[in-house]
């Protein structure tokens, strides 16, 4: 047998290591002052710690980067991951950069599975500025009903939401699993699921890891459907995007005064946005760090002298996904 000829040999050319690549070393460091909070109790602490480590490592990476979207929209009072706020060393790229410190701080505090830290980032002006927008309703698909997904599938009755995907799957509407939040207000939602037939897989917190699963055929997940947070949205419209899956996603304002906030900013509050229009372009990396055990990833493991990590990295022009264990010597 002869060897396979390398890429010089034929001509072609690997595409050069993405400056992103460091962005896992953001959520890497997020989980890891989290991971000391885990079970404790206190959500604040946990978030304190995870943003405080995040904004430190954003801070040393090379690039000119913004924050779209930031934390103070989650945990309601002010941190160095604000919206607008600056990161990285001022020299390299321009970058926007979405981050969540912790997907699921009350999950880390209760010592509950599901978990996460969380960063993307794609080319100025790629990313779509949710804010001052707090919530938002979402549908998530994989590639194999992407296509299909027009914008009325947001309004529609899930039964024909989910008769639409399983058609697209090959699969009867019985074999679906549909994700959401543990909700007051998902509760007819989840009933007419149930009554089309197909299975509801509930989480208290986590919408960010339901979409990824979602958007990946083998994630466990067909569907996920609902409201959740709007800059979690972008997130996941991030992650989805780069999976080649399809997302359909709106605003939802919860009174006339929220409205008229999000309309004088600028945001389009009756318009369903799709990945495309959430993210621009194909220069969007995304990374994830388990904090405590997910579907997806691993939580933080701590073994006296060193600390494992799980990380999942997305990069959407060269289609590849990495999953990352890494030891970190603590000294």
């Amino acid at each position: 047998m002869h060897d396979k000829p390398s890429q010089v040999e034929t001509g072609r050319r690997l595409p050069p290591p993405h400056p992103g690549l460091g962005l896992v070393r953001a959520t890497e460091s997020a989980a890891l002052a989290a991971g000391r909070w885990m079970g404790r109790g206190d959500r604040q602490g946990a978030d304190h710690a995870a943003q405080d480590a995040m904004a430190e490592a954003l801070d040393l990476m090379p690039m000119q980067g913004r924050i779209v979207s930031g934390e103070e929209l989650r945990v309601g009072e002010h941190s160095r991951l604000d919206s607008g706020a600056a990161v990285g060393t001022g020299k390299g790229p321009q970058l926007d950069v979405e981050v969540n410190a912790i997907d699921g701080a009350g999950l880390v505090a209760e010592g509950r599975p599901g978990s996460m830290s969380v960063a993307a980032f794609a080319g100025p002006g790629a990313m779509w500025k949710p804010a001052p927008a707090v919530y938002m309703q979402k549908l998530v698909v994989d590639r194999r009903a992407a296509a299909a997904l027009g914008p009325e599938a947001l309004d529609a009755p899930a039964g024909w939401v989910l008769a639409l995907v399983a058609r697209q799957m090959g699969k009867e509407i019985r074999d679906l699993v549909v994700f959401l939040l543990e909700r007051p207000y998902h509760e007819a939602l989840v009933g007419e699921i149930r009554r089309a037939g197909a299975r509801v897989y509930l989480r208290p917190a986590g919408d960010i890891g339901g979409a990824i699963m979602a958007a990946d055929p083998q994630g466990g997940v067909d569907l996920m459907m609902g409201m959740g947070g709007a800059s979690e949205g972008l997130l996941a419209a991030c992650a989805v995007k780069a999976l080649g899956g399809g997302m359909l996603g709106r605003v939802h304002t919860r009174d006339e005064a929220e409205r008229r906030t999000c309309l004088d900013a600028g945001v389009e509050v009756d318009r369903v946005f799709t990945c495309a229009d959430m993210i621009a372009g194909d220069d969007v990396f995304f990374t994830a760090t388990g904090i405590t055990d997910t579907p997806l990833l691993g939580g933080v493991r701590y073994h006296g002298d060193t600390v494992d990590t799980h990380s999942l990295v997305l990069r959407m022009d060269t289609g590849t996904r990495r999953l990352i264990n890494t030891e970190h010597r603590l000294t």
